[in-house]
């Protein structure tokens, strides 16, 4: 499985099928090359991000 490595959400797929070298994720908007495939780093990011999420908002 893929994750995003912003926010660690498993919500993403390529930008254009044809261009297999990007990726963007659903939930928080990241469009890029690099890519999450391990499932505990993923859930780190993921913690840190939404721990996070309101200090950015604020």
């Amino acid at each position: 499985m893929k994750f995003c490595p912003r926010c660690g959400s498993g919500n993403i797929g390529w930008v254009l099928p044809q261009d297999r070298s990007k990726w963007e994720c659903k939930d928080c908007g990241y469009v890029g090359a690099f890519i999450i495939e391990d499932g505990e780093i993923a859930d780190e990011i993921r913690e840190e991000y939404i721990k996070n999420k309101g200090k950015i908002e604020d």
